[in-house]
């Protein structure tokens, strides 16, 4: 019984927990922008059947991360470069996907075994290294906020410029590009915008686990909704709580965010899988039932 509850006291522990709440202020701030960032990007690496990719580009964000900690450099922008390295290497060499995945099957290894090696070499607290990981949710400053909101930014406007004909070209490539849609064009163009989303996702839940904010509330959304507005409004919200919720949830335990966020998001997952089983056994009856409205 004192194991459990030490156990217990670890993950959930509310002691002093409104005074804690000053020290995430950036991490909310930063966290809703993300959720909305990973929602929106996450519709379309479902439909273009990304999952796998997302996991390869967050291996090289993690690498660009330990290693502008090992230098001492922005931690953020070596994150971004890791990923836009990584996102450009598999849309220019992934035209297919057989080689696409071929490509990230590459990747990933040799992003991890460089991340690896740099957080080896560092020499400073063991939480920055651990934080690349798992995530961490009190070390967002003010530089690094800026630095997140700015390229959340930037990749909303990016997602904005090509929503429709990117819809269009991952719904029917072919049919788009014989209509003169530059399918390999946007292809392209969307995983650079993918990379920057995967890299704005590490800084708060680590590579370990981005995809828990890019792909899960979008599988949540489409659980229960095939609708074009309601889809990505769905994966917004569960995406932003999953993390604001993981945030506030992680405050009071000794425990990194990411199992905090990755339980919030499969939890909102099952629901919503659960919800279209209801769903589709109450339409099957009402079909079996004679005269049933």
């Amino acid at each position: 019984m004192m194991l459990a509850g030490g156990i217990w006291h670890r993950i959930f522990d509310f002691t002093d927990y409104g005074a804690l709440l000053a020290l995430v202020r950036n991490s909310l701030v930063a966290g809703a922008a993300l959720g909305l960032v990973g929602g929106l990007a996450g519709v379309f690496v479902l439909m273009r059947d990304l999952p796998f990719a997302v996991h390869g580009i967050s291996e090289l964000s993690f690498a660009g991360a330990s290693a502008a900690l090992l230098a001492g450099v922005n931690v953020v922008a070596g994150s971004i470069a890791g990923s836009l390295l990584a996102a450009g290497a598999i849309g220019a060499l992934g035209t297919r996907a057989r080689d696409r995945n071929s490509v990230i099957g590459i990747i990933m290894p040799f992003g991890l075994g460089l991340g690896v090696l740099c957080l080896a070499l560092y020499q400073g607290r063991a939480a920055d290294k651990f934080g690349l990981l798992t995530g961490q949710i009190v070390a967002v400053d003010t530089p690094r906020t800026a630095w997140l909101l700015g390229t959340s930014g930037v990749v909303l406007v990016a997602l904005a410029f090509l929503w429709r004909p990117l819809a269009f070209a991952s719904t029917d490539p072919d049919v788009a590009e014989a209509r003169g849609v530059p399918v390999r064009g946007l292809s392209f163009a969307f995983m650079l915008v993918l990379g920057l989303a995967v890299a704005l996702s590490v800084q708060v839940v680590g590579a370990l686990l981005v995809l828990s904010l890019v792909v899960t509330p979008a599988a949540a959304a489409a659980r229960v909704t095939a609708s074009p507005v309601l889809l990505p409004v769905l994966s917004v919200l569960f995406a932003v709580a999953s993390i604001e919720g993981g945030i506030l949830l992680a405050l009071g335990g000794s425990l990194p965010i990411s199992p905090y966020v990755t339980t919030i998001s499969f939890t909102l997952y099952a629901t919503c899988r659960a919800a279209a089983r209801f769903r589709g056994r109450r339409r099957g009856t009402r079909h079996a039932v004679p005269g049933a409205a």
